[in-house]
Formats: C-alpha cells, structure tokens, sequence
C-alpha cells in the first residue's frame, strides 16, 4: 500500500511543475499591466520603473518563473501586488470558507442524488425512475446564479428565515456560519446531486443485472439487504471516484455562487485576481487547487483499494 501511495505521489510532482509553467506562461499574455494598475491615475514613469525594478517584472520571464519556483518550494509563494499581503496568508484566509461550502455542498448532494439513484434502479422503467430522471436533468438545466437569486428572494426577502449574503467563521459563531452557508451549499449540492444520481444510477444497474444478486434474491434474502449490502456496496467505487472529482472541483471555487451570496472564498480570490493582474495571488490560488484535486485522486485511489478486495490482494 505504502509503495502504490509513494508512486502517485510521484507522479504529482512532474503534474505539478507542468502546471505552474502552464499558468505562468498563460497569465504573462493577459492584457494589461499590473504596475499601472498599483500606479493609480497620476501615474509618473519614474515610479513605474521603480515599482517594475522593486517586483522584478523587467527580467525574463523564464528567470521569473524560476525565482518564483525556488521560493514555493521554500513555502513562499509570493506577495500580493494588490493587497502587499503573502499569498499564503490569502490562501490560508480563503481555504477554509471554499472547504466548509465543499464539504457542506457534497453533503446535500449525497443525501439527495445518491438515495434518489438507488431508487431509480431498482425502480427501473417505472413512474418513479422517470421522475427521478425529469428531477435529475432539472437539476442539470437550472442555472446557479438563477437558483440562488430564486432561494434569496424566497428564503431571505420573503420568509426571512436565512440572511441573504455574507459569511461567519464556523469556529467564531458556528450556527450563524450555517445559517449564512446553507442557501449557497444548496444551490450547489443541487447540480452535484444530480450528477450524483445519474451515475450512481448506472453503476446500480449495471450490478442489479449480476448473477450473485440473482443467487442472493433466490436465497430469500430481504431486497433492503441485497440492494443496500450486496449491490450498492459493489457499485460504490465509481461513486468515489466522482466524489473525489466532484469535491476537486469544489476546491477550485464556485465563482458566481460565491459572488451571488457575498462567500469570500477561492472564487471570488481568484476572480479578483486575474481582474487586477495579481500574477502572484493567481499562481498560488491555481497552484493550491491543484493540490486539492491531486489529493483528492490520491484518496479516491486509496479507497479504491480498501473497498475492492482484488487491488488489495494485487497490492
């Protein structure tokens, strides 16, 4: 297990470091110049050759990539053009907003698209598994941003049972920080759900059909134990390994979720970014998700062996 775990490992690095020579070359040709953005209006050619000298943004771009490589791996990734902040420090204010709304969006998705899939296969071709599917490509259809503005005007304005925008740290104030994150983990779980179900309904499927089910229903087992224990415990793997992608994704920033509810989480940081050529904030924020999705494929991989017997016995 430990040398399977090291291997991937391995092959993160050169993903890694093809990533941030992807993303560094990209954002040098974005229009614009930061140095004129810092300058303001008055902008004095002395004190834009003096901020370009103090960023070092007159070298070649290879050696920038370079100076700036040297010093992630030393665990800086740089400074904000825009804020003067590291962008460590941003990255480390932003994580835990963008993980909270991934964790609690990923939960709402599995109550709702996993149960709904389960049902849908074993309700094969019935009026169950058709309004599943309508439920489903509903929930592929309808748009983010429309949803959320829907659930603000119904739940905030109208009912007035959730506030509309903003956020709390969980550890400052945890039951307002669910109540500010419940709407916009909603309205994602809602696409992921169902995602979530399709897939889930298909791997069903796939297994209901097996002869060990049939052996097992003509055992005289109970059909909650052969669809809870014996089949979806076998379609559980693809299942994980949408969840480690789903949740990836997640990581990266739900950029108009995030805006619509005020979230100050990797969207909007990454938005803004990009908005002010903040080359530093950008590299370290694409940098950090890659991370995140490369972990999360690295969990996945290891749950694949502790749920299937034969990688375990290959391993």
């Amino acid at each position: 297990m430990y040398t399977y775990i090291a291997k991937r490992l391995l092959v993160a690095i050169p993903t890694l470091l093809i990533i941030s020579i992807f993303v560094f070359s990209l954002q040098k040709l974005l229009p614009g110049d930061p140095i004129l953005a810092m300058a303001g209006e008055e902008r004095d050619p002395q004190v834009l050759e003096f901020l370009r000298e103090k960023y070092r943004l007159n070298d070649p771009v290879p050696y920038q990539y370079v100076r700036w490589l040297g010093a992630a791996l030393q665990g800086d990734l740089g400074i904000s053009l825009r804020t003067n902040q590291p962008v460590l420090q941003l990255v480390g204010e932003k994580l835990p907003v963008t993980i909270q709304l991934a964790i609690m969006s990923m939960i709402f998705a599995f109550a709702i698209g996993v149960p709904m899939g389960i049902l849908a296969a074993v309700k094969k071709n019935t009026m169950i598994d058709y309004l599943a599917n309508i439920i489903a490509l509903t929930g592929l259809s309808i748009p983010n941003f429309w949803l959320g503005i829907m659930l603000i005007l119904l739940v905030s304005v109208n009912l007035g049972w959730l506030p509309a925008s903003g956020y709390e740290p969980f550890f400052s104030n945890p039951l307002r920080s669910l109540e500010t994150m419940l709407m916009p983990s909603f309205v994602l779980g809602n696409a992921l759900a169902a995602t979530l179900m399709r897939h889930t309904r298909s791997a069903m499927l796939s297994v209901l059909s097996a002869d060990y089910i049939r052996t097992a229903r003509a055992k005289g087992l109970p059909e909650s134990t052969v669809v809870l224990e014996h089949s979806f415990r076998n379609a559980v793997l693809p299942i994980v390994t949408l969840t480690a992608l789903l949740f990836g994704e997640l990581l990266a920033g739900a950029v108009l979720t995030e805006q619509i509810f005020t979230i100050p989480g990797f969207g909007k940081l990454i938005v803004d970014a990009v908005f002010n050529r903040d080359y530093a904030v950008v590299q370290g924020v694409v940098i950090c998700t890659a991370i995140g999705f490369i972990l999360m494929n690295l969990l996945a991989d290891i749950l694949y062996v502790l749920l299937n017997p034969r990688m375990r016995a290959a391993l």
